[in-house]
C-alpha cells in the first residue's frame, strides 16, 4: 500500500497532466505565435516510417487537430488546454501533449515541427470534410 502512495505522489510532482473526460477540458485560445499549421520536416524519430508527416493545425481559438500520414491518414481533433502557464493539446482520445515552441520550431509528442503555410493536401482534404468547431459557419 504504501508502495502505491508513493508513487502517486511522485507522480504528483512530476507534473503530469491527466484528463479522464474531454467535456471537462475548457478550451483555451491560444496567442498568434502558436496558432497556424506545424509540420514535420524530414524523419522523426518518434513516428512509424522516416516517411510519415505529421500535420498540427491550430487555430487562435483554441481548437486543434492532430494529422499524421503515412500509408493512410489518422486525424485526431483536439483543444487547447491552459494550465500553470503551459499550453497542452488535448485530443479526444485523451492524449495529452504540451506545445513547446522555442524560435521557429514546435516541441510536440517527441517531434520538431516547423511552421508552413497550409496543412498537407490530405490533412486539408480531412478539415474540409471534418471542420473543426472554430472553422463552422
Amino acid at each position: 500500500m504504501k508502495k502505491i502512495a508513493i508513487v502517486g505522489a511522485l507522480l504528483a510532482l512530476t507534473g503530469c497532466v491527466q484528463v479522464d473526460n474531454y467535456q471537462d477540458v475548457i478550451k483555451h485560445p491560444v496567442p498568434s505565435h502558436l496558432a497556424g499549421y506545424w509540420q514535420s520536416t524530414g524523419p522523426q524519430s518518434s513516428m512509424v516510417s522516416p516517411d510519415a508527416i505529421a500535420t498540427l493545425v491550430v487555430t487562435e481559438e483554441g481548437d486543434t487537430l492532430d494529422c499524421r500520414q503515412w500509408q493512410r491518414v489518422i486525424a485526431v481533433p483536439g483543444k487547447i488546454m491552459l494550465r500553470s502557464d503551459e499550453y497542452y493539446n488535448v485530443t479526444r482520445k485523451l492524449d495529452v501533449y504540451p506545445l513547446d515552441r522555442d524560435g521557429t520550431t514546435l516541441e510536440y509528442d517527441g517531434m520538431v515541427l516547423q511552421k508552413v503555410a497550409r496543412p498537407t493536401v490530405e490533412c486539408a482534404n480531412y478539415l474540409s470534410k471534418n471542420p473543426l468547431e472554430s472553422q463552422l459557419p
